[in-house]
C-alpha cells in the first residue's frame, strides 16, 4: 500500500497534534509537514512534497480561502482537504470550485478523514453526506446565472458518459475498463471537460457536472 505524506495547516497546535495522534495508527499516512498559517504551508511546501494537505480555513497571516488558491495553481499536484469549523454552504461552494478536492468538518471521526485522505489521493476528490446535501440543494435551487449547454457548450455522449462514471467514483482505470477505452482516454476526456468547464480539479468538475444536472 502506498504511503500518502500529509501535511496539515491550522494555528491551532493542540487540533493539529490531536489529528496527527488520531491517524497514527494507519501506517499509509505519514505526516510530513505542520504549518500555522497559509505562509508557512506554502514555505514548506517545495521541500516537504505532500501529497494531501488538511487545509484549516481561519488562520493569521493568510488564511485557508486564499492558501487554497495559491496551491492549486502553484501545486496542480497535491490534493487539498479543508478540515473547518465552519458548516456553511457558502464556504463549501467557493473552495470546491476553486481549488479543494473536498471539505470536512472538524467534528469529523479519524475514520472519516483517512477514508478523505485516501479518496482524493486516489480519485482526486472527496464527497461526503454534508457536501452531497450542498451539491443536490444547489443543483435544485434557482440561481441568476447558471451555466448551460448551449450551441457554444455541448457535450459528447462519451464525454456524458466518462463524466458519469467520475461522478460514481471510479478510477480511470476502471472507467477505461468499463467503456473499453486507454486510461490515457479518460484522463484527456476529463481534462477537456475541466477545461471547458473551468474547473481547476476532479473535485470541481465533478461539482460542476452535479449542480448543474449534466448527469443523470
Amino acid at each position: 500500500m502506498n504511503v500518502i505524506k500529509v501535511a496539515i495547516a491550522d494555528d491551532h497546535k493542540i487540533f493539529r497534534k490531536g489529528v496527527i495522534l488520531s491517524l497514527r495508527p494507519y501506517n499509509n499516512i505519514k505526516f510530513v509537514l505542520e504549518a500555522e498559517n497559509g505562509d508557512e504551508l506554502l514555505a514548506g511546501l517545495p521541500e516537504a512534497q505532500p501529497d494531501v494537505i488538511l487545509m484549516d480555513l481561519r488562520m493569521p497571516q493568510k488564511d485557508g480561502i486564499e492558501t487554497t488558491k495559491i496551491v492549486s495553481k502553484q501545486f496542480p499536484n497535491i490534493f487539498v482537504l479543508v478540515l473547518s469549523m465552519y458548516e456553511d454552504e457558502r464556504f463549501v461552494s467557493h473552495l470546491m470550485e476553486n481549488g479543494a478536492n473536498g471539505y470536512l468538518l472538524k467534528n469529523a471521526e479519524p475514520q472519516e478523514i483517512r477514508k478523505a485522505i485516501m479518496d482524493v489521493f486516489e480519485k482526486g476528490y472527496y464527497l461526503n453526506n454534508f457536501v452531497n446535501r450542498i451539491l443536490i440543494k444547489k443543483a435544485h435551487a434557482k440561481q441568476k446565472t447558471i451555466p448551460s449547454l448551449n450551441s457554444e457548450i455541448t457535450i459528447s455522449d462519451k464525454e456524458r458518459e466518462v463524466l458519469r462514471f467520475i461522478c460514481m467514483e471510479f478510477t480511470a482505470q476502471e472507467i477505461a475498463q468499463k467503456m473499453d477505452i486507454s486510461p490515457r482516454t479518460v484522463e484527456a476526456i476529463k481534462d477537456r471537460l475541466m477545461e471547458r468547464f473551468g474547473s481547476k480539479n476532479t473535485a470541481g468538475l465533478v461539482f460542476f457536472a452535479v449542480k448543474n444536472n449534466l448527469v443523470d
